[in-house]
């Protein structure tokens, strides 16, 4: 039996993330079906996008969450989720970090860089980021991920691809989520002592 430090856990972000990978059985296998799906993937980043906000944009509880300044956003700030059109420059301008983050997952190695990548995802989306004005509840950020998911699984099946390479690439980007999501999550929830 391995042992594994639990505070190491919540206060070292390279051994949780470390135990997440070896715990969740993703690894060289995985970065390569994901970096394989890339081309693939690529056309489609548009439509896929389009359909994120096009579900955030029907609940008030996520939309409203666009109505602050977004971090480089530089032009016209809505005031109100009224006034905030699936037009508006600062959800054109969302939307290009949506579409490089799908394109970060497929195409950068998975390295200590992107690990604080993965990390920095979570913590932008709570006032830890920096912007008072942006806390966007868990339960906003679960929705969002588990629509993330089903849309990529939607997006994969309908590739075309041979069964063991769409099988490869559909647990590849499932263990995948599964470890954002944690990176999402620990912003959330605090830390708890290790029960020793």
């Amino acid at each position: 039996m391995k042992h594994i430090d639990e505070a190491r856990l919540e206060s070292d972000l390279a051994y949780r993330f470390s135990y997440l990978l070896e715990f969740v059985g993703f690894g060289g296998d995985d970065i390569e079906a994901v970096h394989g799906a890339a081309g693939a993937l690529a056309p489609l980043v548009p439509s896929l996008v389009d359909a994120v906000y096009d579900k955030l944009h029907a609940y008030d509880a996520t939309w409203r969450h666009f109505v602050p300044r977004q971090h480089g956003y530089a032009g016209e700030v809505p005031t109100s989720v009224e006034e905030l059109s699936i037009d508006h420059e600062q959800i054109t301008f969302r939307k290009q970090h949506l579409a490089r983050y799908l394109e970060t997952l497929v195409t950068k190695p998975y390295d200590e860089k992107m690990l604080m990548y993965l990390d920095m995802v979570g913590k932008m989306h709570t006032p830890a980021a920096g912007s008072k004005d942006l806390d966007v509840p868990l339960v906003q950020m679960n929705a969002l991920m588990g629509f993330v998911a089903d849309a990529l699984i939607a997006t994969i099946t309908g590739l075309g691809l041979d069964r063991e390479t769409e099988v490869k690439t559909l647990r590849a980007f499932n263990k995948l989520l599964w470890l954002q999501n944690d990176l999402i999550s620990k912003h959330y929830v605090p830390a708890r002592e290790a029960v020793t």
